[in-house]
């Protein structure tokens, strides 16, 4: 059996960049930490989405999602060449691996916000992947969030906290869990760092083939 390639820090050379998969219930907070990593200076990149809808008034093609006709789409999925990807409302939307293959040729971490069920669907395709999954503080936090958006019902908040239940589960297949306490970002956050830069220290670093 071959030996795996050696850290190349012990050369002299830049970390082998990771790919970060950020997950969790709906409302724990996943947005937050990522726009409060990048409020820190956290050098990431993240993946812009494609999609098969029409680009809407002030959004920016590339930045804000990839916008491509319906064909493109269905050829990408033929190809192989989505990391994931859903139909919703007669629209796709995906995440395409040439995003991903880009950021980490150039040398940078990339990371991948994406529900439980999605980050499931990537360990299958890129088991080498870094999978982190943020959790609430407690399920009462969970639901005082969900209450906090304004957003649903009570009865939809009662909904989304039995499939967060599940969801929370599922965290045995996840390789950290990060928990979002209320009031406390930024230690999420720094949480977070702290397990990239640790994965960046491995002898034998993960090595990510899409």
């Amino acid at each position: 059996m071959d030996t795996p390639p050696l850290n190349p820090l012990l050369n002299g050379l830049p970390p082998q960049p990771l790919l970060v998969v950020i997950s969790g219930p709906s409302g724990v907070g996943k947005d937050s930490v990522l726009m409060r990593m990048r409020g820190l200076g956290f050098p990431f990149h993240f993946v812009v989405t494609a999609t098969s809808r029409a680009i809407r008034p002030g959004e920016i093609d590339g930045y804000d999602y990839h916008f491509v006709s319906t064909e493109h789409f269905e050829a990408m999925i033929r190809d192989e060449e989505l990391i994931e990807w859903a139909q919703v409302y007669g629209q796709y939307k995906g995440i395409p691996k040439f995003e991903v293959r880009q950021a980490m040729a150039s040398g940078r971490d990339v990371v991948l916000r994406i529900n439980v069920d999605g980050a499931a669907t990537i360990k299958r395709i890129a088991p080498e992947a870094v999978f982190i999954f943020i959790a609430p503080g407690s399920p009462d936090e969970l639901r005082r969030r969900l209450a906090v958006r304004r957003t649903e019902s009570a009865e939809e908040i009662d909904r989304r906290l039995a499939v967060a239940a599940d969801e929370l589960r599922q965290v045995r297949h996840f390789d950290y869990v990060v928990i979002n306490r209320e009031d406390q970002l930024e230690e999420a956050a720094s949480q977070i760092r702290a397990i990239i830069t640790a994965e960046k220290q491995r002898v034998f670093p993960r090595r990510v083939s899409l």
